[in-house]
C-alpha cells in the first residue's frame, strides 16, 4: 500500500514538473516571437482626467519600420534588440531594448526625475514570472516590470503594471507629470503582436501620488517582408561589439549602485548623444573591447549624480 502511495505521489510530482517545463517552452517561445521585422504604428490618446479643468493634449499617431533582432538566447534570459529603419533603408537609429528574464529577483524601480532604485523581491513574488526590462536608445535604464505569460484558446498575453520615465514623445514637451505608471499589455497576434497600454500621468512629490491624467495606447507590430531590412543588418553587425560592452558597462554599474540617478543633459549633450557618437567611432576605428569599456565607463561616469 505504502509503496503504490509513494509511486502515486511521485507521478503526481512527475506531471507537475512537466507542466511548468512545457509552459516554460511556451514562454520562451512567445517572447523570442517578439523578434522579427515590422511596420509599426503608435497611438496614444488621452482618455480621462479628475480634473475638470484639464486641458487634454493632442493625441499622437506615427509609424516606423523596425526590425527586433535577437541578441541573447539563453534558458532564463532574453534579450531582443530594436533598430528603427528610416528614409528607406538608408538611416538606422539605435532603439530599445528589452531583456526578458525568468524569476528575477531584483529589478530597478523607477522612483521619478531620472532616478532608479534596486528592489529585492522574494521567490514567491517572481514564482513562474518573468520580468521585462527596457532600456534607452543608449542602454540606460527605463523600467522593469514582472508579469505572467498565460497561454489560453490560442491566446498568448503577459501583463504588468509599473512606473517609467515620460514617454520620449512627450519629455522633451511636457513638464506637467513626472512619472508615467504604466498598465502593460502585451500579446501575439496572427500577424505579430501587439503592444496595448492603459498609462496614469502622475504627479509624483513630498511622497505623494496626484494623478492629471489616463492614456491609452496601442503599440501595432505587424510583420513585413525582410528584404528592405539589408543594410539596418549589415550596420547592427558593425555595431554590435560596441553595444555588447555598452550593456556589460551598464551592468557593471547597476551591480554597483542600489540606487541610480542620471543628469539630462552634460555640456548641453543628451546621454545617447555621446553614446551613438562613440559607437560609430568605435565601429569606424575597429576599437578593442577594452577600448569600449573605457570610453563607456568615462562617459557613464560624468552623466551619473553620485550619491550625497
Amino acid at each position: 500500500m505504502m509503496k503504490k502511495l509513494h509511486l502515486l505521489i511521485a507521478l503526481i510530482f512527475s506531471v507537475i514538473s512537466l507542466n511548468a517545463q512545457n509552459k516554460l517552452d511556451q514562454d520562451r517561445e512567445a517572447i523570442k516571437s517578439l523578434a522579427g521585422f515590422y511596420k509599426v504604428t503608435f497611438n496614444y490618446a488621452e482618455t480621462f482626467s479628475p480634473d475638470d479643468d484639464y486641458k487634454y493634449h493632442e493625441r499622437h499617431r506615427s509609424s516606423a519600420k523596425e526590425i527586433a533582432i535577437l541578441v541573447e538566447d539563453s534558458p532564463k534570459k532574453i534579450v531582443i534588440q530594436h533598430l528603427l529603419v528610416m528614409r528607406g533603408d538608408s538611416m538606422i537609429i539605435k532603439h530599445w531594448r528589452e531583456d526578458w528574464t525568468y524569476e528575477d529577483q531584483t529589478i530597478l524601480a523607477y522612483d521619478k526625475d531620472n532616478a532608479w532604485k534596486k528592489v529585492a523581491l522574494s521567490a514567491n513574488d517572481v514564482k513562474g514570472k518573468w520580468t521585462q526590462k527596457v532600456f534607452q536608445v543608449d542602454d540606460s535604464p527605463r523600467y522593469q516590470a514582472i508579469g505572467s505569460w498565460v497561454h489560453v484558446d490560442g491566446r498568448h498575453q503577459w501583463q504588468s503594471n509599473t512606473d517609467s520615465p515620460l514617454p520620449r514623445r512627450e519629455s522633451t514637451e511636457r513638464n506637467d507629470y513626472n512619472v508615467l505608471n504604466r498598465g502593460n499589455n502585451l500579446y501575439l497576434t496572427a500577424n505579430g503582436w501587439m503592444f496595448e497600454q492603459d498609462n496614469k500621468k502622475i504627479v509624483r512629490a513630498d511622497g505623494k501620488d496626484k494623478l492629471i491624467a489616463m492614456e491609452k495606447g496601442l503599440e501595432e507590430f505587424v510583420k513585413t517582408d525582410a528584404k528592405s531590412f539589408a543594410y539596418a543588418q549589415n550596420w547592427w553587425k558593425q555595431q554590435e561589439g560596441f553595444w555588447k560592452d555598452a550593456r556589460a558597462s551598464w551592468d557593471a554599474v547597476f551591480a554597483e549602485n542600489n540606487y541610480l540617478k542620471l543628469n539630462l543633459k552634460i555640456d548641453n549633450k543628451l546621454l545617447y548623444e555621446q553614446f551613438f557618437a562613440l559607437g560609430d567611432q568605435s565601429a569606424k576605428e575597429k576599437w578593442s573591447s577594452e577600448k569600449n569599456k573605457e570610453a563607456i565607463k568615462k562617459v557613464i561616469d560624468a552623466y551619473l549624480v553620485k550619491a550625497t
